[in-house]
């Protein structure tokens, strides 16, 4: 066979549709893979940005969380700023001198102290606002996550009684934020 003949055959065979058919599933195959390879690393960007889109929802959550703790904290730190103030104010008003209403001046001092309990009753109600309350004392039973005892005095009540407060304690929503400061009861027959 002639050189030319035999490069024309070698053509021929290399084209055949058995071979281009054999070139053809193979090129298939590796299309098909790779189609099967992006789409598992798709799969795996989509979990991860649904992973990543949970988390920042979660640290928004977490992040307003917070901000309303912060809020929460400084309006107790405002109010605790207050209490003595208020606590003060009180005990003031208690000590006013007896007037009598028939005297012109008497009669105006009232005016001015009644505007003044006025004043005193207002701030009380903000704090009733921000869910403060005093926490009850005389005649109450010492519990130590409430009452401070300072003293003891003898008395007929029963051991442990609160007699007299010295200074108020307030709660918050259920949650002591200043413990009241107390006397209790002793009793005279148990020394």
């Amino acid at each position: 066979m002639s050189e030319e003949k035999k490069l024309k055959e070698d053509d021929k065979s290399s084209h055949s549709p058995r071979r281009v058919q054999q070139g053809g599933l193979t090129f298939g195959r590796k299309i098909n893979k790779k189609i099967a390879e992006l789409e598992l690393q798709l799969e795996e960007y989509k979990a991860g940005w649904q992973r990543a889109q949970a988390d920042y929802k979660n640290l928004q959550a977490e992040i307003d969380k917070k901000k309303s703790e912060w809020v929460k904290m400084s309006e107790l730190q405002v109010l605790s700023d207050f209490m003595p103030v208020y606590d003060n104010f009180k005990k003031a008003f208690l000590h006013h001198p007896e007037l009598d209403v028939e005297n012109e001046n008497d009669k105006k001092i009232k005016n001015w102290i009644d505007g003044v309990g006025y004043i005193m009753k207002q701030f009380g109600d903000v704090l009733k606002n921000f869910d403060i309350e005093e926490i009850k004392t005389i005649g109450e039973k010492f519990n130590p996550e409430m009452h401070e005892a300072l003293g003891e005095e003898e008395s007929e009540e029963e051991e442990g009684t609160i007699l007299k407060e010295v200074d108020v304690g307030y709660m918050m929503k259920g949650k002591v934020i200043k413990v009241a400061k107390v006397i209790i009861a002793k009793n005279s027959n148990n020394q």
